[in-house]
């Protein structure tokens, strides 16, 4: 074992920063008046006050549906807001996305009633997960799993600014947004909610979400932005069944170097809040766990925000985990551990309960001040005091071109070339059958979280905006595109049924055309009801592309998909393989356009695409996990069979990467070393190329990792063009956390990697 040096001065890892003790103070300075406001406020309220301001509940509870619209019930906004005091409301009733004007009108008599309470607005949260999707006639973005494929921070900050704008136009200050979980295995139901796989990428995309959302002052939230609610705090994304909400077990050294970090940068940032993961980890659940929720979240970071449970979570802890008898013991595990708001969506027995273990000194009041302390701040910054309602005048861009626009660029800049063999782009006057059960969907395009829940709505709600099918038939002539699905879904039933195939029909189509475009992957499905038994795609599915490659006819296979679905039997059969993933409401325009070659591809994968059910794993995998040979996207030796690595993606120009140089072979810590390469466009288009520094520590005293993702950025070439680009590496990034829980950078070699390019250092 190589001597272990313990680092004493800053360490980075990407935009988180840290030291050997991972203290660290928060990235803004608190504002004086409204510290001073926040006092003045909290010594005014009463304890049945202050527990109200502590409780989130439904709106489903405070009215009732009169046909087709939600109305607000006197009697229960009453004892909600005058008898209970409760400080927050969230969701769509039903769920079901409605009107901005339905919702400016019903957060206005909120707000109203919350006033006149106790002097103190409620602040209102949606789900507002890509774009405004609860808020009808607003833009939907392309889901996150896109955005950490474009490997480009800017776009992601634009997504998140325009959803603020909008869920502001619609009166709702708060959002539960961005999802920073790491998306660890495949069969998870919520990867496509996150960035991808790795801690970097996560924190990197994550931040420019939480700046885009809040806006550039996290102390002063304007009227055109929003408060963040980052979730799901932590490790949510590698349950060990991988199935939602289920239990996840990792060393801790694991957790604080990986899953912590791109909370901890973001809280840093000034995240206003933190929403809690449902599951457990190593048999506590996260909701009880004051090491992690306070001793880490919050003393060792600075940070002054609020965390708050997700859905009915405390009442989880009694019914569900079993760390409580009942639920007044579950509130008091809870709130002593570090929680500060309470999602209880359909009673309000909470507020009883917690003021009666207030008044037996089983919650210490300075836990309750703690609390309010930090939800009055969170509203203070939001300037929900000043204004506690926005007016929809104020936001003429509401839904318009300029953002349906943007969230078209998203979609381009987002969908992953994965395979092509010369087929594409298409060539205008070609004759193409467009078939598969996602090829005319908004509901597939989408996924969860659009307009309903589980996302079932979206071709009634989106019926404006164009599929797969509509797309292509504007784009290449209705003339040249003829459409059979062979295999459609049953949209009543469950995500995963699908109804009688009729592939002998899209067979005897095939013989029409030139081209197939085989649209495959996932209906639409959020959290628990997304779980499944089976990673590979639907056999019905794969039977459709083997009859149709028995046609002789090229197939272009179009990857509409959530999660990454088993295809290892059918990709060989195709010609070309594009990964759109979920795009939104423009993903069919954006697919047309990069199928005729009007715009060029550039994202990269966010997370492994597994070839085999027994062989999924992540890219940064310990070398000692080698099971095998097989030329990766670089070039190296990755050693593991996966159907296409993490960062693979295709253009329809090539990019030539030269003479990786670094600034120092020999480094200590604290040193920064100066990385460049020359990356040239050696094709016949101008495209763009994410460029990824990797680096590996080739003898550890912990089994090193087979590579780490140490920074990124994307750069935009003319043909022939070339480009120096230079990373500014902390050699302190180099370290890794210990069987100590801290950080440890020890002498010895590592190699830098960029593309096929490799250079060796030492550390003294």
């Amino acid at each position: 074992m190589r001597l272990m040096k313990q680092l004493a001065m800053p360490v980075v890892a990407g935009l988180l920063a840290t030291t050997g003790a991972f203290a660290q103070s928060i990235n803004y300075v608190p504002d004086a008046n409204i510290e001073r406001r926040v006092e003045q406020t909290l010594s005014r309220m009463t304890l049945e006050e202050k527990v109200g301001q502590m409780t989130e509940l439904a709106i489903d509870v405070l009215g009732h549906w009169e046909g087709e619209k939600f109305v607000l019930d006197k009697d229960k906004m009453d004892n909600a807001f005058m008898r209970y005091k409760i400080g927050s409301v969230l969701n769509t009733p039903g769920p079901v996305a409605q009107t901005p004007e339905w919702w400016q009108q019903t957060i206005r008599t909120i707000n109203d009633y919350s006033l006149r309470a106790c002097g103190i607005p409620t602040v209102y949260g949606l789900d507002q997960n890509h774009g405004a999707t609860y808020t009808l006639r607003g833009t939907l973005f392309p889901q996150n799993t896109n955005l950490g494929a474009s490997f480009d921070p800017d776009l992601a900050r634009r997504a998140a600014s325009i959803t603020a704008y909008e869920t502001r136009a619609a009166n709702c200050p708060w959002t539960y947004s961005p999802t920073v979980d790491l998306s660890r295995d495949p069969r998870w139901p919520r990867v496509w909610e996150n960035f991808g796989e790795d801690c970097l990428l996560s924190t990197v995309i994550g931040k420019a979400m939480v700046e885009g959302f809040q806006g550039p002052d996290p102390n002063h939230i304007d009227k055109y932005h929003i408060g963040t609610s980052m979730k799901h705090y932590m490790a949510y994304g590698i349950p060990r069944t991988g199935k939602d909400r289920t239990p996840a077990y990792l060393p801790e050294w694991e957790l604080r170097e990986k899953h912590f970090a791109p909370f901890k940068a973001c809280v840093e940032a000034g995240a206003t809040s933190v929403m809690v993961n449902s599951a457990s980890i190593n048999g506590t659940p996260m909701h009880i766990n004051a090491k992690y929720l306070t001793q880490w979240l919050k003393e060792e970071t600075g940070w002054d925000g609020m965390i708050v449970t997700d859905w009915a979570d405390i009442e989880n802890l009694w019914k569900r985990e079993m760390v409580a008898a009942n639920k007044k013991d579950a509130i008091c595990l809870a709130i002593n551990a570090g929680i500060d708001m309470a999602m209880e969506p359909f009673n309000l027995d909470f507020c009883d309960l917690l003021i009666e273990a207030v008044r037996e000194g089983r919650v210490p009041m300075t836990r309750i001040d703690d609390a309010v302390r930090r939800i009055l701040r969170m509203k203070y910054r939001m300037g929900l005091f000043d204004m506690p309602n926005t007016d929809i005048k104020d936001y003429p861009k509401y839904g318009g071109e300029e953002h349906r626009l943007a969230a078209q660029d998203a979609a381009v800049q987002t969908m992953i070339l994965l395979k092509n063999k010369g087929i594409l782009p298409l060539k205008q006057g070609q004759k193409i059958l467009v078939t598969g059960p996602n090829a005319n969907s908004m509901r597939c395009l989408n996924g969860g979280w659009s307009y309903t829940w589980q996302g079932k709505d979206a071709d009634k709600f989106a019926s404006s905006h164009n599929t797969i099918l509509e797309a292509m038939q504007q784009r290449f002539g209705n003339a040249n595109i003829v459409y059979e699905p062979g295999v459609t879904y049953n949209n009543d039933g469950l995500y995963w049924e699908e109804n009688e195939p009729q592939i002998d029909r899209a067979v005897r189509a095939a013989a029409q055309v030139d081209v197939i475009l085989a649209c495959v992957g996932e209906n639409s499905y959020a959290e628990t009801p997304g779980n499944l038994d089976d990673l590979a795609l639907s056999a019905k599915q794969r039977d459709l592309v083997k009859a149709l490659a028995k046609t002789g006819k090229p197939i272009v296979l179009v990857l509409n998909e959530g999660r990454p679905r088993l295809i290892s039997d059918i990709e060989p059969l195709a010609e070309a393989v594009v990964n759109i993933l979920l795009p939104g409401n423009e993903g069919g325009n954006a697919l047309a356009r990069l199928l005729a070659g009007v715009d060029n591809f550039s994202a990269k994968m966010p997370y492994t695409y597994p070839r085999y059910s027994a062989s999924l794993t992540t890219y940064d995998y310990r070398v000692s996990e080698m099971t095998g040979t097989m030329e990766g996207a670089y070039d190296y030796n990755a050693q593991v069979d996966v159907q296409w690595p993490f960062g693979f993606g295709l253009s329809y120009t090539t990019f030539d990467y030269s003479n990786l140089r670094v600034d120092k072979t020999e480094f200590s810590a604290g040193d920064v070393l100066n990385v460049s390469v020359d990356v040239k466009n050696t094709g016949s288009r101008a495209g763009k190329e994410s460029v990824l520094l990797f680096s590996r520590d080739i003898v550890a005293s912990i089994i090193p990792e087979a590579r780490r993702l140490r920074a990124f950025t994307k750069i935009d070439l003319q043909p022939g063009e070339q480009r120096t680009v230079t990373f500014s590496l902390p050699a302190n990034d180099l370290a890794f956390v210990g069987y100590d829980d801290q950080r440890h950078l020890e002498p010895g070699e590592f190699v830098l990697q960029i593309a096929n390019q490799a250079v060796h250092i030492n550390c003294r």
